[in-house]
């Protein structure tokens, strides 16, 4: 059995993202940023500090996260 490697923090495509303010991001500087990457995956990142990198996720997990927070689960 093979080891997959888990997905890194760093896309080469994260440096061209086009990357969006989350709308459920609050006054108070609690704000993260959303990118939709060409590989099909999204990435997530701090606003206030972006050097931290990003949190990526496949498409599935993703969308679960997404209608979780619609659904007011999160």
């Amino acid at each position: 059995m093979t080891e997959q490697p888990a997905f890194q923090t760093r896309e080469s495509a994260l440096d061209s993202a086009l990357w969006h303010k989350s709308t459920y991001s609050g006054s108070n500087n609690g704000c993260i940023e959303h990118a939709a990457l060409p590989s099909g995956r999204h990435a997530v990142r701090d606003t206030k500090d972006r050097t931290l990198g990003a949190h990526i996720f496949a498409p599935a997990p993703w969308q679960t996260f997404v209608t979780a927070v619609r659904d007011g689960a999160l």
